[in-house]
């Protein structure tokens, strides 16, 4: 393999938990619901799909059907959809859903997978070049720069700022023009079997890991060296 093509959310970072998201935001507007309340309204924003990087959405009302599908074409679809789940739940204050959208971009609400950074420096000693692919509504490079790992990506595509979403074959043909490199000579790494998968129709060869909390999977990208060689 030449270079090896990176998921961002559920492959090499994970979003904190929609409880400790909403109480976040709720801490920094100085508002304070009651636990039991506060437990609820996490549990209808997870319900909902409010969190991106989170749980999908139990029941996506009609009139969200279309941008649903199309978000991560652009940073205005994007927010809107997710805003737009988020507005099914009651929370005390209107300005919240855009307080929980706004959070989510932020690097202290993502965490590396236990061995991302030892994938990615060992892929660097070996010459191989690394891009991260996402399916996202915004600039996640400050995530990588603030936890260290930005080194050792050698280029970003993102879907909001080329209008193409996995699994869309482009998107991971403009990852491989950008390295350098012939689809055949690539591995595809993430969690999403129909996104991530895409990459086959273009020649790819692809490897999935588990859309699991960190403490759960603290080696789930160490296998995937064994596939490079």
């Amino acid at each position: 393999m030449a270079a090896v093509l990176f998921d961002f959310s559920g492959t090499l970072f994970r979003i904190e938990s929609t409880e400790s998201w909403l109480r976040a935001v709720l801490t920094e507007r100085g508002l304070a619901l009651p636990e039991p309340e506060l437990t609820v309204a996490a549990r209808a924003l997870e319900t909902a799909g409010a969190l991106p990087g989170g749980a999908s959405p139990e029941r996506l009302p009609q009139e969200l059907a279309a941008v649903w599908g199309v978000r991560d074409q652009s940073a205005q679809l994007h927010r809107s959809a997710y805003t737009g789940v988020a507005r099914q739940v009651a929370l005390p204050d209107p300005a919240l859903y855009d307080a929980l959208y706004e959070r989510h971009m932020t690097p202290a609400a993502w965490t590396p997978y236990a061995d991302a950074a030892e994938v990615l420096e060992a892929l660097r000693e070996r010459g191989i070049s690394v891009g991260v692919v996402s399916n996202i509504g915004w600039d996640l490079r400050p995530v990588f720069r603030e936890h260290g790992l930005d080194p050792y990506v050698d280029a970003y595509v993102l879907s909001y700022e080329h209008g193409i979403q996995k699994p869309d074959p482009r998107l991971f043909k403009v990852a491989c023009d950008a390295l350098g490199v012939v689809p055949h000579d690539v591995l595809m790494v993430g969690d999403d079997r129909r996104a991530d998968g895409g990459a086959a129709a273009l020649g790819c060869a692809v490897h999935f890991v588990d859309h699991l909390p960190v403490s759960q999977r603290p080696d789930g990208l160490r296998p995937m060296l064994n596939l490079i060689g």
